[in-house]
């Protein structure tokens, strides 16, 4: 009898310094590492850490237990599934409300749920522990199937292909034909916007940073139509907050001049990835009049913004927090084969006893050889055997023996 087994959870106490605790209750496999403003500073935004907290919250893997209320979720034990980690109180205005622009999210936006828990966010407090363990109880509603062709690993990546499948519906992706999109961020979320406008039928993709590496991925694992990279050695940023808008202003018009496009012209859809204010700043003016930038990055609380360039212009500036209806469409996309790139965008592995080194190794941006890191897996299981408590009762779960 070969038992797949599982282990204990790593909880962040302060910024760098992580412990084990006791493991709980359902197993996942693989949990993407993009936690790293907290890792780092203790806090994402206006979000602080206040206490004790497991990461993660991109996480795939198996039910090994349903609750006696669950027959009539289709699920079944043994199967593989994706976890949606935002726990929505389902009562609230935003979770019931139809109206109100959930034309762009297919629903009701229970993404602004006023109860909203998420998995490993500071955002709440007592704060809900993220998908870094091994077991874990989670809402039978938010455990979507993984399709056959899926692994693991891609099927974590459902996550933050939801927030900018969330995106591009709020920006009206698909009514703009043929639209020309620039993605300015070549990180994991940048590179999975790049991916997912090619699937929808951009016309042009162009990916902006300031990493050549990237840039590099982005043309020849993604397959975007051109690169632009934003030049270093510029000298340090001004401290004068006019000075650094007229610095983005003019590095939007070499790139776009790079490109061929004419003075006032721009592109259809713009998404801002890094959250970033001087990206900020330039992707405002990377855009055509009468187009959208979707605000995809967090990590500038308050920013230093050209509105008037934006209202002018009529460019609509639109708010990206994560996503509401998405899961569904954004693994059967992962399933489909039409987004480019995608089985390569997980560069690094690691096991759960070395997390650690895994948020170190994102944190550099480099492997320990000096190769790219676009998206690190920690694999939660391990060489302990695996119970499930019932009744009292430890036992192991049948569709592991």
């Amino acid at each position: 009898m070969v038992l797949k087994t599982f282990v204990s959870s790593l909880v962040l106490h302060n910024p760098h310094k992580q412990e084990r605790l006791k493991s709980k209750s359902s197993p996942q496999d693989f949990v993407a590492v993009t936690v790293m403003h907290y890792y780092t500073h203790g806090r994402n935004g206006d979000f602080v850490l206040r206490s004790p907290l497991i990461l993660g919250h991109e996480a795939s893997g198996i039910i090994t237990a349903l609750g006696p209320s669950t027959s009539h979720s289709g699920l079944r034990v043994g199967q593989k599934v994706a976890l949606e980690v935002g726990i929505a109180c389902r009562e609230c205005r935003y979770c019931l409300d139809r109206g109100n622009g959930t034309e762009s999210t297919n629903g009701p936006r229970y993404n602004l749920c006023e109860n909203m828990r998420f998995c490993s966010s500071a955002k709440t407090f007592p704060h809900l522990d993220g998908t870094l363990q091994g077991r874990m109880n989670h809402p039978v509603e938010l455990l979507h199937p993984v399709p056959d062709r899926c692994s693991y690993e891609v099927a974590a990546l459902a996550e933050p292909l939801a927030v900018v499948l969330h995106a591009s519906r709020r920006t009206n992706f698909t009514a703009t034909a043929n639209p020309k999109v620039c993605v300015i961020g070549s990180g994991a979320v940048g590179l999975l916007a790049c991916s997912l406008s090619i699937a929808l039928g951009a016309s042009v993709v162009t990916a902006i940073d300031i990493d050549d590496a990237k840039l590099k991925f982005a043309r020849k694992v993604v397959g975007v139509t051109n690169t632009w990279q934003v030049p270093r050695g510029s000298g340090p940023p001004p401290t004068d907050k006019d000075e650094a808008v007229k610095r983005s202003r003019e590095m939007a018009e070499m790139a776009l001049e790079d490109f061929g496009m004419r003075r006032g012209d721009g592109f259809d859809i713009v998404f801002e990835c890094t959250g970033v204010e001087s990206c900020i700043q330039m992707a405002i003016f990377m855009a055509r009049p009468g187009s959208r930038v979707a605000l995809v990055g967090m990590g500038t609380p308050v920013g230093y913004i050209p509105l008037s360039s934006s209202a002018l212009r009529e460019v609509d500036l639109i708010g990206v927090f994560r996503y509401a209806n998405c899961y569904p469409e954004a693994l059967s996309l992962l399933g489909s084969g039409k987004l480019p790139g995608i089985e390569k965008m997980v560069t690094q592995r690691f096991p759960i006893e070395d997390t650690e080194r895994a948020f170190e190794t994102l944190r550099r941006g480099r492997g320990d050889n000096g190769e790219l890191v676009v998206k690190v897996m920690v694999d939660v299981t391990t060489s302990q055997p695996a119970t499930l408590i019932q009744n009292g009762r430890a036992m192991v779960p049948p569709e592991l023996a």
